[in-house]
């Protein structure tokens, strides 16, 4: 753990710009004593991808590939709109990857814990135990086991190119919401906007109401999701929650999104954001560097702060949203084991994040993100404005899916805000 922290706190610039190739050569070519030396092995890995670009794990899997020659790695690319179910399925029929892409806590379908005490997740070592943020253990853990080891920070704010901005008069990223629904009037009447939106895809869907309650409801009460575990409130009777869901309302009336955006899958997104059709979107903040792959070298991606209502203070979402899990009924698990160790090193820990622009889970308090595309969030970070992703605490992942099916009947006008919301009660278990 020491090596890998060090040597995250070295790298303060590493995540500003994807030199993917480069990086390549230079961790491959030292790391293939450290990359496990598994002999002859070869097992699968599966993953979550929203676009046709190349996945950092797609990346990761080539480099581990190339330093140790006699191992083969499989790759199962799967859909990001549903692949919390897809992975679920092949587990119940015995066919999961050996290595498999998931999220920490309960909130989620390819969460960790419901996984994990179903059996299928191999528990994992001292390595994926040290990476595990202090106070976040519930969500890693089972009567002191890990079972996920996590890869990331993720910020869930917008990421915007002021790049397109700037090119249709708009100069600043707006901080109110008068300034905020002007730019989407302006935008709009030119045939574009200002955010785009997969509405068709729940996970896309979910975390857009998840970034707006950051200012909602947790700016307020950071604390909210512990009450309403210990019953002390509900999202029916949270004004903030309400407030979430009729700005999502009040967004498409605005025509702050793209039109027909309630049908939209991601593709939505990577083409809004790339041709610069669509300023930004609620999506994880790696996705920037993934974009920008196929944008101009002017969209300048930032990761911007939802505005807050009433002249409240920005706010966002922040915490570790990926992990990486063994397939408890895996015939490979040493081989498979031996990557997820090597995930872990400064080699892949530095083409992951290179890759995928992420923040280092482990050191990013210590980097100088100044320059980089989480400049406008730094002061955010340090002051520790954000509270965690909400799905990843709720109890199970009906809560998050009535969620998704809630914002996306409010797109088309099938529910009603109250109605998502006592939903969303009921799915908690109560």
């Amino acid at each position: 753990m020491t090596q890998h922290r060090h040597s995250a706190l070295r790298r303060g610039a590493i995540i500003a710009i994807p030199v993917v190739g480069a990086l390549l050569l230079a961790g491959c070519s030292g790391s293939g004593g450290d990359a496990g030396d598994s002999g002859e092995a070869e097992f699968s890995f599966t993953f979550a991808t929203s676009n046709n670009l190349e996945s950092p794990y797609e990346t990761l899997a080539k480099a581990y590939m190339d330093a140790n020659p006699d191992v083969t790695i499989t790759t199962n690319p799967t859909p990001n709109d549903k692949y919390g179910e897809t992975i679920r399925t092949q587990f119940q029929a015995g066919n999961a990857a050996d290595v498999v892409q998931t999220t920490p806590g309960s909130g989620d379908a390819r969460g960790i814990i419901p996984l994990a005490e179903a059996g299928f997740l191999e528990p994992l070592g001292d390595t994926a135990e040290s990476l595990v943020p202090a106070g976040s253990e519930s969500i890693f853990e089972i009567d002191g086991d890990t079972y996920g080891q996590p890869m990331d920070f993720t910020i869930a704010g917008v990421v915007a190119s002021m790049g397109t901005a700037a090119m249709n008069g708009i100069d600043e990223w707006p901080t109110t919401e008068a300034d905020l629904y002007d730019a989407c009037s302006a935008l709009s009447a030119d045939g574009k906007s200002l955010l785009a939106l997969a509405g068709a895809a729940g996970p896309n869907a979910g975390l857009t109401a998840q970034g707006i309650a950051a200012t909602r409801v947790y700016a307020e009460d950071p604390d909210w999701n512990e009450q309403r575990a210990a019953g002390d409130t509900t999202f029916a009777e949270s004004e903030g929650w309400a407030d979430t869901l009729q700005t999502i309302i009040d967004l498409k009336e605005g025509g702050c999104f793209q039109p027909g955006a309630e049908g939209g899958g991601f593709d939505a997104i990577t083409n809004g954001l790339s041709q610069g059709t669509s300023v930004g979107s609620f999506i994880p903040s790696g996705s920037a560097v993934e974009i920008a792959t196929a944008a101009p070298p002017e969209a300048d991606f930032k990761v911007q702060p939802f505005p807050a209502a009433d002249g409240g203070d920005p706010y966002i979402i922040a915490s570790s949203n990926y992990t990486i899990s063994i397939n408890a009924a895996s015939e490979k698990k040493d081989a498979a084991a031996d990557f997820v160790e090597w995930l872990a090193t400064p080699e892949a820990q530095e083409i992951y994040y290179e890759a995928s622009g992420l923040l280092p889970i482990s050191s990013y308090q210590d980097l100088d993100l100044s320059d980089t595309i989480y400049s406008p969030v730094v002061d955010l970070l340090a002051d520790g404005s954000y509270a965690p992703l909400p799905n990843n605490i709720w109890p199970n992942p009906a809560v998050y899916e009535a969620l998704q099916v809630g914002v996306q009947g409010l797109l088309t006008g099938q529910s009603t805000v109250d109605q998502v919301l006592e939903n969303m009660d009921a799915a908690w278990g109560e």
